[in-house]
């Protein structure tokens, strides 16, 4: 069955849909020996696929790896860091992971919690694309004289950036009497920084921000930062659902 030429190369591992695309538009993907354009189309396993002149590897779709991990705070959600900084690569090597896995979305050096990792494109392209809108759920603990209107300031519109952000819900799951307060935050989209942007808007400051979901999967609560463990077959039918 033809298929757009970016799924094949996200599901054969190469990268996410859009840099798959970026690849295409570059021009460094041919099919058949000729440069393929947004929009081409092939069968894979019957069309010759190359990418900068090398035969895509059709068959690195049949089995992919995907980690759950506990970031830990100071890493970067990178894999390389151009000031030397603590990056995903740098972990991967540490654990001896030799597959190539790619970070699914960003958690910003001072955040912990989930984050996924995995050498399936279009899992990832499923995981990240706002149309699918999976929900992401975060433990925030903030700091400030609370008041019942920051609720609502949190909960409005906000512009970051000059992009007016979609309202979202949040719960205040305990009010400190020390003025530190425990809020969770449920976001279908995520801007850079977005909740600390959206705490400083109500005068909170963040003092820990932790994910601890990604529609249906949870951080497994036997991980501690800096673990991982490989997802189960039912987590992943879940995620693709």
């Amino acid at each position: 069955m033809e298929e757009r030429l970016q799924k094949i190369l996200a599901g054969a591992g190469v990268a996410s849909r859009r840099h798959c695309e970026e690849l295409i538009a570059a021009g460094r993907v041919a099919v058949n020996g000729k440069v393929a354009v947004l929009g081409t189309k092939a069968v894979a396993g019957r069309d010759s696929i190359t990418i900068d002149g090398k035969p895509l590897r059709i068959d690195a779709a049949a089995k992919h790896r995907t980690i759950m991990l506990y970031k830990p705070v100071g890493v970067l959600s990178t894999m390389h860091d151009d000031f030397g900084g603590e990056t995903l690569a740098d972990f991967l090597r540490a654990k001896r992971i030799r597959e190539r896995l790619v970070p699914v979305g960003r958690l910003d050096r001072d955040s912990e919690g989930l984050l996924l990792m995995t050498d399936d494109g279009e899992l990832a392209y499923r995981l990240t694309h706002p149309k699918f809108e999976h929900e992401k759920v975060y433990v925030v603990r903030a700091a400030g004289r609370w008041r019942d209107e920051m609720l609502s300031t949190l909960q409005s519109p906000l512009v970051i950036d000059g992009y007016t952000i979609r309202p979202c819900k949040v719960e205040l799951v305990r009010e400190g009497r020390d003025n530190v307060h425990t809020l969770k935050f449920h976001l279908r989209e995520g801007r850079k920084r977005q909740i600390r942007r959206m705490c400083s808007a109500a005068h909170l400051v963040v003092l820990s921000l932790k994910r601890i979901s990604l529609g249906s999967l949870r951080l497994d609560p036997a991980l501690r930062p800096g673990e991982f463990r490989d997802l189960t077959h039912a987590e992943l039918e879940s995620l693709a659902g």
